[in-house]
């Protein structure tokens, strides 16, 4: 996908899927169905392209909000304790029953219900106050003197200053620390240098794919003779994640 996923519209997003061209594509995880043909889903049930992105959503990813819940709390810029609730309150659960499960009282439960339904409107009058902003200053608030801010890739963790990362200084390091067959010199120390590299380094793998631990070691292999500390490094960067048991790892979306 051209865009990332806070790019589309906000009803796209909600949907879980958009037409693209002549194919609708998942905004999850990248799937695509094409647009005249006919697909046949769990059950033995058939849909045209659009039918069977709709119904992928729900069978990979029950629904969008279920889904954004599940990913890093920056993502959505909630605060863990918010996260959780809203998983609780997702589920129909009573204030009671949330404050049970959370160890906190009904009443700060009400609390934040009312400070959610605030961060709603916030949110919104947020949206349009850049939307209104980029088309005043033609960049918008991702402009600076050294050109614009990159965007933050879906999953990242812990995001900060580190992310504030232009396209010259994006580039300016890729031609530092690669060679000329796309090998790695060195495994950078600073943090932001780091970042840029192990994005630089997910051009190798595709976006949701499942891979064995051998597959990505085959992978980081040729790119360095450390490979172990770069597939560390794209899981506790929130490149990549993987099962509980190492054995099996997934690019995320990038």
């Amino acid at each position: 996908m051209e865009k990332q996923l806070w790019e589309h519209e906000i009803i796209e997003i909600a949907q879980g899927y958009v037409r693209e061209g002549t194919t609708y594509v998942c905004l999850l995880c990248g799937t695509a169905f094409e647009a005249g043909r006919v697909y046949e889903m769990e059950g033995g049930l058939l849909y045209d392209a659009q039918g069977a992105a709709k119904r992928h959503v729900t069978q990979a990813h029950g629904t969008v909000a279920d889904w954004l819940l599940e990913q890093e709390p920056a993502l959505t810029g909630l605060t863990e304790l918010q996260q959780q609730l809203l998983k609780h309150i997702s589920a129909g659960r009573a204030d009671a029953e949330i404050a049970k499960h959370a160890g906190i009282a009904p009443s700060t439960v009400r609390s934040h219900r009312f400070k959610l339904r605030e961060k709603e409107k916030q949110a919104t009058l947020y949206l349009a106050l850049m939307h209104s902003l980029a088309e005043k200053t033609e960049k918008g608030i991702g402009a600076t003197a050294q050109g614009m801010l990159d965007p933050v890739h879906p999953a990242a963790t812990m995001v900060d200053d580190r992310y504030g990362i232009t396209a010259a200084e994006r580039e300016k390091t890729v031609k530092t620390y690669f060679d000329e067959t796309g090998a790695l010199r060195q495994i950078p120390v600073k943090e932001k240098k780091k970042i840029i590299v192990l994005r630089e380094i997910m051009k190798n793998f595709r976006a949701e794919k499942a891979y064995s631990e051998k597959e990505i070691n085959r992978v980081l292999g040729r790119i360095h003779a450390d490979y172990a500390t770069l597939r560390r490094a794209l899981v506790e960067y929130g490149f990549m994640d993987r099962t509980p048991d190492g054995s099996i790892y997934r690019a995320i979306g990038n």
